[in-house]
C-alpha cells in the first residue's frame, strides 16, 4: 500500500484538472485540425501555404518552448499593451489558459494530418455523385463526407488524444495544479518523491486505459454495418 501522508486527495484535485485540461485542448485540436485540412485540400495555394507552414513548425518545435512562448510572451505583450494606456499592474496569462492553448495548437498539427488522410479516404466516387443530384455542400458534407470521416480519423485521432493527455504534464512548468504537479508538490513536502510520482504514473496508466476503452467504443459505433475484409 502506496503511504502518500494525507495528500491523496491533492492528487485527485490534480487528477481532475488533467482531465479538464486535456478534454479542452482536444477540443482545440479538433478544431484547428478541421481548419487545417480543409485548408490543405483547398483549391486556394495561399491556404494550402498556410496550412503546410502550420504544421511543419508546429511539428518541429517542442511543446515545451512553445508553451514557455506562450506564457511568457504574451504577458510581456499584456504588459507592454496596457502600459500603453497607463496601467502599471502586473498582469499574467492564466496557467490553463496558456497551457490549454499551447498543448491544443501542437497536436492541432497532427489532427490536421489526420483528418486530411481521413477526408482523402472517402470515395471520389460518392462526392461527384453527390453533386452530380445537386447537393449543397453543406448537405455533402454533413451526409456523406462527416459520418465517414469521423469512422476513418478515430484511430488516429485517438492516438492524438493519447499522446496529448500524457502531454498535459508539460502544463506543471506554468504552474498549473494538475497532476504532475500536485505530485511534485507532495513529494516536496513529504520527501517521499518515489510513492507520489509511482501513484501519478499509475493514474496516468488509468487514465489511458480507461481511454482505449472509449476509443474501442467509438470504432465498433462507428464501424456498424461496414464490410471488414
Amino acid at each position: 500500500m502506496i503511504d502518500l501522508h494525507g495528500y491523496g486527495w491533492q492528487l485527485m484535485q490534480g487528477l481532475g484538472m488533467t482531465i479538464r485540461a486535456a478534454l479542452a485542448a482536444i477540443l482545440i485540436a479538433i478544431l484547428l485540425g478541421l481548419l487545417g485540412a480543409a485548408a490543405k485540400l483547398s483549391r486556394w495555394r495561399w491556404l494550402r501555404g498556410i496550412a503546410e507552414t502550420y504544421t511543419i513548425t508546429i511539428r518541429g518545435v517542442p511543446e515545451l518552448i512553445l508553451l514557455y512562448i506562450v506564457f511568457f510572451g504574451l504577458t510581456h505583450l499584456l504588459q507592454w499593451v496596457t502600459s500603453l494606456f497607463g496601467y502599471d499592474e502586473y498582469i499574467e496569462v492564466p496557467p490553463f489558459a496558456a497551457g490549454v492553448f499551447s498543448v491544443g495548437f501542437v497536436y492541432g498539427a497532427f489532427a490536421t494530418e489526420v483528418f486530411r488522410g481521413a477526408i482523402l479516404a472517402v470515395p471520389k466516387g460518392q462526392i461527384e455523385a453527390a453533386k452530380a443530384v445537386g447537393m449543397s455542400p453543406f448537405l455533402l458534407w454533413r451526409r456523406i463526407l462527416m459520418p465517414q470521416v469521423i469512422r476513418y480519423a478515430i484511430p488516429g485521432m485517438g492516438n492524438v488524444w493519447l499522446v496529448l493527455l500524457k502531454a498535459t504534464a508539460l502544463m506543471s512548468v506554468v504552474n498549473l495544479d494538475e497532476l504532475t504537479r500536485k505530485a511534485f508538490i507532495g513529494a516536496g513536502a513529504t520527501r517521499d518523491p518515489l510513492s507520489f510520482f509511482l501513484t501519478a504514473a499509475l493514474l496516468y496508466l488509468m487514465l489511458t486505459i480507461v481511454s482505449n476503452l472509449g476509443l474501442e467504443w467509438l470504432e465498433r459505433r462507428y464501424s456498424r454495418g461496414v464490410r471488414r475484409a
